[in-house]
């Protein structure tokens, strides 16, 4: 398996793909959290103080006392050369040479100004972000490939490479630069793409030393300080430039803390000042805990977990083995749930829901998964048989070749579980008012689902208060559709004009004509919870989704049950102090077609019979491609049923289940 990293849900191709992921959201008159819109508004500020009181003395004189005196990076140089044959002769790594003689046989991919400036101009963030992620992978696969096969063949193109990234006006990607100022040289800031960079770059200087010329490791070095270190120094000390980022709870905290910290302890020469970012490191990492509910829910979706605590991992790893094992973030108690989040989520083998900002299909990382099932005796013996050490395999992020594939703190310890582990009937996230319930048995035959609540400021929101998901015998025939293509929209105050991020693109409810509405107190209010052997039944309050001054009251209730090959029910009660419309939705990729009281859905042993049955009146069918542009091959349809007449209360059911339970 030839890993690679990515900043997105989607891409697993190049180390900067075409989408950059951005995960805070700013609260604007719409209570708006977009990661764009609030890296604009910290760009603009100047603040004079430091970041949360800045570092504390004591605790860089304290890590001073346990780093090296010289800089270490993580993994091996290529001089090891034992490691480095030991992963030549493993199959993960068996192409990476002859795909860098393709890179030799390729010019080194062009980045003009224009180019640059196309984001500012239409909002197209892949036009930039491919050529851009493409010369960070080709040097990612030249620098293993030298390490690999130390003949010093490929040496002259990584140093070619490294001098054309050094000639870029800013490593800062054009969509987190809306004012132009890293472009124009007014300020250097720091991103998920130049904070990836640096610590890329000075993994290749640490790797392949005095390979490398005198004159390039310098320009490195001179790089990396003039790009990361002081800016990030003066970020801390005096709050300019503004990274919002060490204060925000979202992937960008941990991503780029990791590659700051990550590449500093591989480049700065003295270990005083290296302390400083492992004391920075500890104090800001705790933002980004914050960010998830106590019982380890992740709201951003499995993609960003895999991308934000994965870079969490990165630096945990990191940082213990830089501090001899005096530093463990995975000591602290919070983690637990977090790590296990990726395993909970799985609503029948291979299939998890698509929550927030997360594409149709994502799954947690199986490197990841192996590293923590291995860190925390989860039981995850054949993730981690397969996945631990150079199973990992090659990443166009070098860090996750040193830390998952190279020796680690963890590759010696033998996993204790003394049998894998089994997924209980449900995962009920009491916190973050999210169910996976599973049948008695199991069986990916049978019908199992994923039940929201949660509100409507999450990180990488969705307005998608009581989204449901439905898998059967390995398909996903009712979905929540995932992300869309990002654009400079998605990130900004239009981001609930796309209607795959607002609700109409969810399998919830139109109330008298209206979607719901972004904020965090549009949220779901679970008022019953019943969990059996038989069945499970979840019951919330979904009124406060809505800005409707008629609207009295909205009760979805779930129940599912596991009888035969399962059934869900979906209950929704209405009130209004006046007659309003009422209209039910869902949402499929799967070929469909109308029945006297609904919808088949899905095809073979994956196809569900869907019945809306209100108790009174009669219902309008409407079928709708939506035309967003999605990160799915497909385009969602949406399957809508609206009460004829307007109501002053009503009680409809969806009823879900396999075709031949009819």
């Amino acid at each position: 398996m030839i890993r690679f990293n990515t900043i997105h849900q989607e891409a697993r191709r190049s180390y900067f793909p075409r989408i950059a992921s951005c995960r805070t959201f700013l609260r604007q008159a719409i209570l708006m959290f977009t990661a764009g819109i609030l890296f604009l508004a910290a760009s603009a500020a100047v603040r004079s103080e430091p970041v949360d009181g800045g570092v504390p003395a004591d605790r860089v004189q304290f890590w001073a006392r346990y780093l090296p005196k010289e800089p270490r990076g993580v993994g091996s140089p290529a001089s090891e050369r034992a490691i480095w044959e030991a992963l030549a002769k493993h199959e993960e790594f068996s192409g990476i040479v002859k795909d860098a003689e393709r890179e030799l046989r390729t010019p080194i991919p062009d980045l003009p100004d224009e180019l640059y400036l196309d984001f500012s101009r239409t909002g197209n963030r892949r036009r930039y972000e491919r050529p851009y992620g493409a010369r960070r992978t080709r040097l990612a696969i030249l620098a293993v490939a030298e390490c690999l096969e130390n003949r010093g063949r490929f040496i002259p193109e990584i140093e070619k490479l490294i001098a054309a990234l050094a000639a870029e006006k800013t490593w800062v990607m054009p969509a987190h630069d809306g004012r132009l100022d890293n472009f124009h040289g007014r300020t250097v800031e720091i991103d998920l793409g130049s904070s990836g960079t640096a610590w890329n770059l000075a993994t290749v200087d640490f790797w392949l030393a005095d390979k490398l010329s005198p004159k390039t490791r310098q320009l490195i070095a001179q790089q990396l300080e003039q790009r990361i270190f002081t800016p990030f120094e003066k970020a801390v000390n005096t709050g300019n430039p503004r990274l919002w980022w060490l204060t925000g709870t979202n992937n960008w905290n941990a991503v780029c803390l990791a590659n700051v910290v990550g590449a500093a302890l591989e480049n700065i020469q003295d270990s005083h000042r290296r302390a400083f970012f492992v004391a920075a490191a500890e104090k800001y990492i705790q933002y980004f805990l914050q960010g998830f509910t106590p019982d380890g829910y992740c709201s951003e979706g499995i993609g960003y977990w895999n991308y934000g605590f994965g870079h969490f991992t990165l630096l945990g790893e990191t940082l213990y083995q830089a501090t001899g094992g005096h530093l463990d973030l995975f000591a602290d108690p919070k983690i637990l749930p977090i790590a296990l989040f990726g395993f909970r989520m799985e609503i029948a083998p291979g299939l998890y829901p698509a929550f927030a900002d997360c594409h149709f299909g994502a799954r947690p990382d199986p490197v990841l998964m192996a590293y923590l099932s291995r860190r925390y005796d989860l039981g995850l013996i054949e993730l981690e048989r397969r996945y631990t050490g150079p199973g990992a395999g090659f990443s166009s992020f070098l860090p996750e070749v040193a830390v998952f594939a190279m020796p680690n703190s963890l590759q010696q310890r033998p996993t204790t579980a003394e049998a894998p582990r089994r997924h209980d009937l449900r995962d009920w996230f009491a916190d973050a008012g999210i169910l996976i319930a599973r049948p008695a048995d199991l069986s990916p035959d049978k019908l199992a689902v994923a039940l929201k609540g949660g509100h409507n400021a999450e990180h990488h929101n969705h307005n998608d208060v009581g989204s449901f998901v439905v898998t059967l015998a390995g398909g996903v025939p009712l979905v929540d559709p995932g992300a869309e293509v990002y654009t400079a929209r998605t990130f900004s105050s239009r981001r609930y004009e796309s209607r795959v991020l607002n609700s109409y693109g969810h399998p919830v409810p139109v109330v008298a004509g209206q979607l719901q509405r972004p904020g965090s107190d549009a949220r779901a209010k679970i008022i019953e919870t019943q969990f059996t052997e038989q069945s499970d039944i979840l019951k919330m309050d979904m009124s406060s989704a809505y800005a409707v001054k008629q609207l009295e009251r909205l009760v979805r209730t779930f129940v599912y049950e596991r009888t035969g090959r399962g059934r869900l029910t979906v209950r929704d009660e209405v009130a209004f102090s006046s007659p309003q419309e009422f209209e039910e939705a869902l949402i499929t990729y799967s070929p469909w077609k109308r029945t006297e009281q609904g919808w088949i859905v899905g095809e073979g042993r994956q196809a569900v019979r869907v019945r809306i049955v209100p108790v009174s009146g009669n219902l309008l069918w409407h079928e709708e491609q939506i035309n967003e542009d999605v990160t799915y091959a497909k385009k969602p349809v949406r399957l809508a049923a609206k009460l004829n007449e307007p109501v002053k209360e009503v009680s409809v059911e969806i009823v879900i289940e396999p075709v031949e339970n009819e």
